[in-house]
């Protein structure tokens, strides 16, 4: 099991679709370890939840295969090849400093501005069906960008105005007005599915077909009476557990200050809270290191940048973050830290809901409050893009520019990590060559 992850985990370019394909062809065609039915089954799920789908449905997969211990097994052998690149990123940023190494930052940081924008792009084609999703999205983005000029806000704004979609998106799903956000059949699986497609535009050629090409075998569910299944209690235990450690985690911040439990206050408040794939994490862990002054906008923008070059899940920026936070032990335990508590909440509440899912799947209301919290997440992607990515990657004319290429290059499906490579290749000549 860990093997055959950690092999998926050092060539699984292109984000989570593309995660999956690579996915299905390893699990479905070449092992038969499950039907393209039930693995159809478990991307819906995790693409429901929220959290990092790509490494849900590796968990998940994982966890049927092989129980709790199968489960660990996918997660680190998935997750460690990233995880370990961005700590040797973030201990070269603090060893080396040189005008080739800031002009490569300033690079990094432009074309970060250009994989947002291509994001926001994307996910807004794919969520705001009506009029009323695009309304909602637009406040959000007034509500966080107003807020930031005039000096207010705090880190729980964000959370608050994910909550306060997610309950729109209900309240629309009732009253089923065919412009209101959760649309008219309120299908949130199909469309968080169509929207990590488009944001995460870094499909090749070369990659394996998409899941559900093969014929499906006849499997029992995924839910409460598959193999592998996770029983009622410990779904319940699992969702109690996720609620003590978003409970407790901002108690210990505020007894330690900036020590770990600041740490994983930050990052499973992230975890928990992201739909709409990897790039929808960006704002949350902008607020929580930051604005809480753990890092430079500057360092911040690099690691993000340097994520989108590295094999595996996005959420293994949170290494980066946690390795060079002024908050915590740092270095490789702050990567370790880091990790587990964003990862953490998504992993148990796959495991809460896995024992319901199938009754849960038949709520329209479900699905209409999942879409509705997504598109609130457009707009909080939308006024990061505005402030501080753009104010702070757009920093003088040829930084622009390189963000148009890069952009481009992005809408033509080249692939992000080939956009990153560029942006730190021209960053460099323009640290040598002084420009300003």
């Amino acid at each position: 099991m860990f093997s055959t992850f950690l092999r998926l985990g050092l060539v699984s370019f292109g984000g989570p679709t593309a995660h999956i394909g690579y996915f299905h062809t390893e699990f479905v065609e070449r092992r038969a370890w499950l039907s393209a039915e039930a693995f159809g089954e478990l991307v819906a799920l995790c693409q429901t939840l929220p959290g990092p789908a790509s490494s849900q449905l590796g968990f998940a997969i994982g966890l049927r295969r092989a129980g709790a211990l199968g489960a660990m097994a996918a997660f680190v052998g998935f997750t460690l090849p990233s995880a370990a690149l961005m700590v040797a990123f973030a201990y070269g940023a603090q060893v080396l400093e040189s005008p080739i190494l800031n002009g490569v930052v300033a690079g990094l940081m432009a074309v970060a501005v250009a994989v947002v924008a291509h994001a926001v792009v994307g996910m807004a084609r794919a969520l705001l069906a009506g009029w009323n999703a695009w309304l909602l999205a637009a406040g959000v983005s007034i509500v966080l960008l107003g807020g930031s000029a005039l000096g207010w806000g705090g880190t729980l704004i964000q959370p608050a105005l994910i909550a306060l979609g997610a309950v729109v998106g209900w309240v629309g799903s009732g009253r089923g007005a065919s412009g209101g956000v959760a649309g008219p059949d309120g299908a949130a699986a199909t469309d968080m599915a169509n929207a990590a497609e488009h944001s995460e535009q870094s499909e090749h050629p070369e990659r394996p077909e998409p899941p559900g090409q093969s014929e499906p075998r006849a499997e029992q569910p995924v839910g409460g009476r598959a193999r592998g299944a996770v029983s009622a209690g410990a779904g319940i235990a699992s969702l109690v557990t996720l609620l003590v450690v978003l409970v407790a985690a901002p108690v210990f911040r505020a007894a330690q200050g900036s020590g770990v439990g600041a740490l994983v206050d930050v990052f499973s408040r992230a975890g928990a809270l992201v739909f709409g794939g990897g790039h929808a994490v960006l704002p949350l862990l902008e607020a929580g290191t930051v604005q809480s002054g753990w890092l430079s906008p500057g360092e911040f923008l690099a690691g993000y940048s340097l994520a989108q070059a590295v094999p595996g899940p996005m959420f293994s920026l949170a290494a980066y973050l946690g390795a060079l936070a002024d908050a915590g032990p740092g270095g490789v335990v702050g990567a370790i830290v880091a990790v587990l508590a964003i990862f953490a909440p998504g992993f148990l509440l796959l495991v809460g809901v896995l024992p319901f899912w199938d009754a849960l799947r038949q709520r329209p209301s479900f699905a209409a409050a999942v879409k509705g919290a997504g598109v609130a997440v457009v707009g909080i992607l939308a006024a990061a893009l505005v402030h501080p990515i753009a104010t702070g990657g757009l920093t003088s004319v040829w930084a622009a520019l390189l963000a148009a290429l890069g952009f481009g290059m992005l809408w033509v499906k080249a692939p992000p990590w080939l956009v990153v490579l560029m942006g730190a290749a021209v960053g460099a000549v323009a640290g040598v060559a002084g420009w300003g």
